[in-house]
């Protein structure tokens, strides 16, 4: 349990701390940074900034709550001001009003609804960078090819290193797998490079592969071919740049699975909620612990790069209460140069909340009949 709680909060304390960053930058005032949720156990306020650092007594995650932010205004106090912006301040006090949220521009805002997801996109790769230099690389060179299958019908064999397939860019040996669960039976166009002995070069070259139904790999169709081990980066730049890969991997692998999940190809049993989370977090550790305090880090750390990119795509979906949501209003007003009654928005954000609170209900009780 201490482990999940861990996980889970430096995922989502990272993901408020990108919000506050920008804030500040931006020069909008945070009220209160908080580390859980719930009543405050300690607490103390900048007498710098004014802001209230808080750590509360659910230690899940945090909070960044900004002047101004949810848009909550005293009628008697709204005043049109240039580039259409309100004076929202709570006192109509015009000093502090211009470090409200609503004071800045529209091209501030967004910076700092995106902050938070980009900051799980930067986690992500920090920690995917760490994993890397333990684990090495996951280059997508073939080992060989299984004798008999369409892979080696089509040519490929041992050394060859995939590049694309079909439209999608392969960039590591995961990108296959992941390709194939989505693509089912349909022929893939697959470019890949072999070295050329003769002339020391490598030849980029393309075939065609009609997969093969596998009922003995779980029902999936396959290539054919063997991916090799993971072996260490040559250098830094290919250790850093690996990591944009393995960031770019979790990236595609959530939104390619929400894909399936509106064509229907994913079941219930197949999402994954708090409840499951914390449950593969705990299974994580009793697994891995025989094998040494290093290796449970590490598989933590493997976690927390899916997870965090998983956090950081989900918040980018343009659904109300998200930060998705926010920046598509975000953006008519910055292309309108007209921002959208504030009202009207939080309506819409709670409507949206309410639906995300109906779904999660849902989520956890799938987890709950999943596990028992």
């Amino acid at each position: 349990m201490i482990a999940a709680l861990f996980v889970l909060s430096v995922i989502i304390l990272f993901h408020e701390f990108g919000h506050f960053l920008l804030a500040r930058l931006n020069g909008v005032a945070v009220v209160e940074f908080s580390l859980g949720f719930g009543p405050r156990l300690l607490s103390f306020v900048s007498k710098k900034s004014g802001t209230r650092y808080s750590v509360k007594c659910l230690p899940l995650g945090g909070s960044c709550a900004m002047l101004g932010e949810e848009g909550d205004v005293d009628e008697a106090n709204e005043e049109e001001k240039p580039g259409g912006a309100l004076d929202i301040s709570p006192a109509g006090d015009p000093a502090r009003a211009q470090h409200s949220f609503f004071a800045k521009s529209p091209l501030a805002r967004m910076s700092v609804i995106a902050a938070g997801p980009v900051f799980n996109f930067i986690l992500a790769f920090f920690f995917a960078v760490v994993i890397l230099s333990w684990a090495g690389i996951d280059a997508p060179r073939l080992a060989g090819v299984t004798e008999g299958q369409a892979a080696e019908a089509a040519g490929l064999r041992e050394g060859d290193v995939i590049t694309s397939l079909g439209s999608r860019k392969i960039c590591l040996a995961r990108d296959i797998t992941m390709y194939m669960l989505s693509n089912g039976s349909r022929p893939v166009s697959v470019s890949y490079k072999r070295f050329d002995e003769t002339t020391g070069a490598w030849k980029q070259m393309e075939t065609i592969i009609k997969p093969v139904y596998d009922s003995q790999a779980g029902g999936r169709y396959l290539l054919g071919v063997q991916l090799g081990a993971r072996s260490a980066a040559s250098s830094i730049p290919e250790l850093l740049k690996y990591g944009v890969y393995e960031v770019r991997f979790w990236i595609l692998s959530v939104t390619d699975s929400l894909k399936m999940m509106v064509r229907g190809q994913v079941d219930s049993d197949d999402i994954a909620g708090p409840v499951r989370i914390v449950t593969i977090i705990n299974d994580t550790v009793e697994e891995n612990i025989q094998y040494g305090f290093i290796t449970v880090l590490m598989n933590l750390f493997n976690l927390m790069v899916m997870f965090s990119a998983n956090l950081g795509v989900m918040n980018l979906l343009p659904v109300p209460a998200l930060d998705g949501g926010r920046l598509v209003f975000l953006l008519w007003e910055f292309l309108t140069r007209k921002p959208v009654n504030q009202r009207i928005e939080n309506a819409v954000n709670m409507t949206g909340m309410a639906l995300l609170m109906t779904f999660m209900v849902f989520v956890i009780f799938n987890d709950i009949r999943n596990i028992f």
